[in-house]
C-alpha cells in the first residue's frame, strides 16, 4: 500500500500547489503570480514529489503518465486501476481543501473567483470555458500532443541511459513548459486526475467536457510512449 499512498499524497500535492496557486495567487491584486507564477507552481510539485516519493511508487502523479508509463513497458499493468484510484482521491481531496480555503473569503464562493487564470475554480475546458475561447479541435490537439512530450521527456529522463538524480528536474521544467503554452487553450490539463478533481467541485459545464481531458490526455500518453520505444530503442 505504500507506492498507493504516495501516488495519494503526490497528487494531492500536485491539485493542491497548482490549482491552488492559480485560484488564490494568479491575480491576487498588484503582486499576483499570473500565467508564469502558476505554471511554475504545476512544475515544483512534480520536481519536488519527484524527489520525495519516486523512490516509492515512480511519482506518477496522474493516470495518463502511468497509462503511457505501461504502453512504454515500464509499468505494470497491475498496478494501473489502484494507482489511478489513488490519483483521483488525492486529487479530489486536494481539491476539498481548496474549496474550503477559497469560500472562506468573505461574501465570495467558487462560482464568484473569477480571476483571469482561475474563472471555473482551475477547470479545465474548450469553447466558452478556454481561457482564450479555444474550441474543442484546438483544445483536442493541445492535449493529446502536451501530453504525448511529456511522457518523451519522462521516459527519457528516467532512462537507465539517462544522467543519473536529473529527472525531476526535466520532468518538472517540462511540465512548466507545458502551461506556458497551453494554459490560454484549456488552462492545461495534461493530467486526468488533476482536471477531476476540481470539476468535481465545479459540477456543470466543467463535468460535461472532462470527458475530453480523460481521453486526450490518455491518447497523449500512449503516443509519447510508443514514440519513445523508437527512438529510445536499444541497438543490439
Amino acid at each position: 500500500m505504500n507506492k498507493y499512498g504516495a501516488e495519494f499524497f503526490g497528487t494531492f500535492w500536485l491539485v493542491l500547489g497548482g490549482c491552488g496557486s492559480a485560484v488564490l495567487s494568479a491575480a491576487f491584486p498588484n503582486v499576483g503570480i499570473g500565467l508564469l507564477g502558476v505554471s511554475l507552481a504545476f512544475g515544483l510539485t512534480v520536481l519536488t514529489m519527484a524527489y520525495a516519493i519516486g523512490h516509492i511508487s515512480g511519482c506518477h502523479l496522474n493516470p495518463a503518465v502511468s497509462v503511457g508509463l505501461w504502453a512504454g513497458g515500464r509499468f505494470p499493468a497491475k498496478d494501473l486501476l489502484p494507482y489511478i484510484i489513488a490519483q483521483v482521491l488525492g486529487g479530489v481531496v486536494a481539491a476539498g481543501i481548496l474549496y474550503l480555503i477559497a469560500s472562506g473569503k468573505v461574501a465570495s464562493d467558487v462560482s464568484s473567483l473569477n480571476f483571469e487564470l482561475s474563472d471555473g475554480f482551475a477547470s479545465n475546458g474548450y469553447g466558452d470555458h478556454s481561457p482564450g475561447k479555444y474550441g474543442l479541435f484546438a483544445a483536442l490537439i493541445t492535449e493529446v500532443v502536451m501530453t504525448m512530450m511529456f511522457l518523451i521527456v519522462i521516459l527519457g529522463a528516467t532512462d537507465k541511459r539517462a544522467p543519473q538524480g536529473l529527472a525531476p528536474i526535466a520532468i518538472g521544467l517540462c511540465l512548466t513548459l507545458i502551461h506556458l503554452i497551453s494554459i490560454p487553450v484549456t488552462n492545461t490539463s495534461v493530467n486526468p486526475a488533476r482536471s477531476t478533481a476540481v470539476a468535481v467541485f465545479v459540477g456543470d459545464w466543467a463535468i460535461s467536457q472532462l470527458w475530453l481531458f480523460w481521453v486526450a490526455p490518455i491518447i497523449g500518453g500512449v503516443l509519447g510512449a510508443s514514440i519513445y520505444r523508437f527512438i529510445g530503442a536499444e541497438k543490439s
